[in-house]
């Protein structure tokens, strides 16, 4: 199967350029061995069985033979033997050289394990799942970068993209190995991926053994809160209705355990200099790492959203927020949400290390249009620009079929139009 080109791929070599060794992580089979293998000059894969068991003894007894080989050598699932990170880190600091070590690993290590950070000698590049433009259903015709390089620019642009297509790509999901397949065979897959977390793959994380039963139950009632800020109480009390035994403390390790694996990927609270003093909600929107999951574990088919214009529409946020994540990456910026105790709030924020920043709301179909926009104006005027920038644009994300900017300056862009 030829490689499909990745955002992160320039940005691994970008980062490779400035530090010894960099660290791709991101939830299993989101692509980061094949990604890292098309830099990589040489690999060691610690979960080959047939070396297995003789990489693990060496790296007890001397973990700088398993970093012999030509560079950059990629140690994929590293944190098998959590003794390579120091050995990686003394490596880099005795060779002063760049470009030296690519790790791979979809589980977050515990750091108990590992004496020194790694700050100035590795770097940390998160991976994601396929965005719709990566995997070639968005066209790409309008770029965020070029929003915030000319403000104010006109838009003309269409995407080929119905609501029934966004039905599809959000059961879809966008792991590489689905992108192309019948929808019948990524079911199964995704099934098989989420029974996996159930059973096996939580246990990798702390190797606690937990009820697959009450973890499913955990994951169910997270999909019900996507793309909402439900409290830990509130997603327990759901819980509770099914086994009334579950306590806060066995709710908590689950969402850490699922934070470690990087399934659940909540977006954080966006916290700007206002002109008032509206107390701003700190709360985090529930995400996980892909919409698929969620569409999974809530059983719902491409043909069941349809039916369900409510569900449908937080999935469809989830879907958004996951690509903007991607592009605001490429961008060297990040992306976080807003929201004020008066109900003001836009979906995403996105900002850039310039300071730059863009006010996003999220709308499955063009009806509710003039009330997102007049919320992303609002935050707009509540801005306090004495002290930082005003918003370089204010964009309404749909499902819709054209892109354009309305009188008011605010953009609608379909989600199948847009890339970085």
């Amino acid at each position: 199967m030829a490689y499909s080109p990745r955002l992160t791929d320039i940005l691994l070599k970008e980062e490779l350029e400035a530090f010894g060794a960099v660290l791709l992580i991101g939830p299993k089979f989101c692509g980061k061995t094949t990604t890292a293998s098309q830099i990589a000059k040489s690999i060691r894969f610690m979960q080959d069985p047939n070396e297995q068991d003789t990489y693990l003894q060496i790296a007890e007894l001397t973990p700088s033979v398993l970093l012999e080989g030509e560079n950059p050598l990629l140690i994929d699932e590293w944190q098998m033997a959590p003794q390579l990170w120091d050995a990686v880190r003394h490596s880099v600091d005795l060779r002063g050289e760049f470009g030296l070590y690519i790790l791979t690993g979809s589980v977050t290590v515990d750091e108990t394990k590992i004496k020194h950070s790694g700050i100035g000698r590795i770097s940390r590049l998160r991976m994601y799942t396929m965005s719709l433009f990566e995997s070639n259903d968005s066209n790409g015709t309008v770029s965020i970068a070029q929003l915030f390089e000319n403000p104010g620019t006109a838009l003309s642009a269409r995407s080929s993209l119905r609501v029934e297509d966004y039905a599809h790509l959000i059961v879809r999901g966008g792991w590489p190995n689905m992108v192309g397949l019948h929808e019948k065979v990524v079911a199964r897959q995704i099934a098989g991926y989420c029974d996996l977390l159930t059973k096996s793959e939580i246990m990798t994380v702390d190797s606690v053994t937990r009820d697959p039963r009450k973890v499913e139950l955990f994951l169910r009632s997270f999909a019900r809160h996507t793309a909402t800020q439900a409290s830990k109480a509130t997603i327990l009390e759901d819980m509770k209705h099914i086994d009334k035994n579950i306590h806060i403390n066995t709710l908590q390790s689950y969402f850490t355990a699922f934070e470690n694996l990087f399934i659940i990927d909540n977006l954080p609270a966006w916290s700007p200099r206002l002109r008032s003093k509206t107390t701003i909600r700190f709360a985090d929107t529930l995400h996980f790492t892909d919409p698929a999951i969620a569409a999974h574990l809530l059983k719902a088919f491409p043909r069941d959203l349809l039916f369900d214009p409510h569900t449908f529409g937080l999935l469809f946020e989830s879907l958004v927020v996951r690509d903007l994540r991607i592009y605001a990456q490429a961008l060297r910026g990040h992306v976080s949400h807003y929201r004020d105790r008066n109900g003001l709030e836009a979906d995403a924020i996105i900002h850039l290390p310039t300071g730059e920043w863009a006010a996003i709301e999220v709308k499955l179909s063009l009806y509710h249009v003039d009330e997102a926009a007049e919320n992303l104006l609002a935050l707009k005027d509540k801005i306090d620009t004495d002290h930082m920038h005003s918003p370089a644009f204010l964009m309404i994300v749909t499902a819709s079929e054209y892109a354009y900017r309305r009188n008011d300056g605010v953009y609608v862009v379909p989600l199948g139009c847009l890339r970085p």
